[in-house]
């Protein structure tokens, strides 16, 4: 093949994958809240970070923070906010990067989310938290950096982990998913509803019945945002690992801890809750039937451990929910 030809399929290619980007740019609508509730706006380092709060504001406050994922967004506790609401002041974020918040073309990093957490626990007197996967190593650091001028009632840690991604991270995978273009494209693929719908089905859900189709045209949706990519791709690179000790830092604070874990959770797997458990001093309940969602899978269950572990006088043993 001669260059000229060849140099015409390279460009053909490209302008294929461009032609492909631009089409799935132009089907994703402007994103509406994933949850019911007050739309509240939160500036933060020239960010307009969204959040939703709902509830009577002199009740307990209840700040849930949601895990990271290419697809992340304050939507996954949609089964239990409205609920929870009865009873607390309940607030939602969208982190920096996801949902409904700003999403600067930024290298995201474990830093920046435990810094977020910081400042906005700070917006709020004693809130009890509820933290999912990866951000309850963000959670936990931002309580044990040093002195603050906060504190939290209680915390209820959701398949709580340090590590997400590869170890040490890997900055060619991160540049790639960033690149303009190909970056563009791998994300896509990354995030295309066939890999949704796997990732639900394999690893999000024990019963994938119990995530609707409208869920995942919101997952979506929120991952072909403008500049969806850039805080996945931290994500996916390792970038956003903690070098946080969990039990160590649960020790360290002086704050009712309990521990929610999926029976069979794989890629966090409950051998490590139980040795987390067992390390930090803290309650431990298990749900039969799950995998890293059991707020998702069993919102009324869930509930009622939040009810125990707020108004609990004292530690709850290890249990499991009928």
């Amino acid at each position: 093949m001669s260059l000229r030809k060849l140099l015409g399929s390279a460009l053909a290619g490209v302008g294929g994958i461009v032609a492909l980007n631009r089409q799935l740019r132009s089907r994703a609508e402007d994103l509406p809240p994933a949850l019911d509730g007050r739309q509240e706006p939160y500036r933060w380092r020239g960010m307009d970070i969204a959040y939703t709060a709902a509830g009577d504001p002199d009740d307990p406050t209840l700040v849930l923070l949601h895990g990271i994922n290419a697809a992340g967004s304050s939507g996954e506790f949609r089964e239990i906010f409205g609920a929870l609401a009865d009873d607390y002041h309940v607030v939602a974020p969208d982190l920096p990067g996801f949902g409904r918040s700003d999403r600067p073309p930024l290298n995201y990093s474990s830093t920046l989310y435990t810094e977020f957490v910081e400042d906005f626990l700070a917006e709020f007197d004693s809130p009890a938290v509820v933290a999912s996967s990866l951000t309850a190593a963000y959670t936990l650091g931002a309580l044990t950096k040093g002195p603050t001028d906060h504190d939290v009632s209680d915390l209820l840690l959701i398949c709580p982990t340090a590590i997400a991604g590869p170890k040490p991270p890997k900055q060619w995978l991160r540049e790639l998913i960033r690149a303009p273009v190909v970056g563009e494209a791998l994300f896509n693929l990354i995030a295309s509803k066939p890999s949704i719908r796997y990732f639900n089905a394999d690893h999000g859900y024990y019963d994938p019945t119990k995530v609707t189709e409208d869920w995942q045209d919101y997952e979506w949706q929120t991952a072909h945002q403008p500049n969806a990519r850039f805080a996945p791709a931290s994500f996916i690179s390792g970038y956003l690992n903690s070098d946080v000790d969990l039990a160590g830092a649960i020790r360290s604070l002086d704050v009712p801890t309990t521990i929610v874990w999926g029976r069979d959770a794989d890629i966090t797997p409950l051998s490590d809750g139980r040795e987390l458990a067992d390390e930090a001093d803290a309650t431990l309940v298990v749900f039969d039937r799950a995998l890293l969602l059991p707020h998702v899978e069993f919102p009324a269950e869930f509930q009622d451990v939040v009810g125990d572990w707020i108004d609990a006088d004292s530690e709850i043993p290890e249990r499991t929910p009928n």
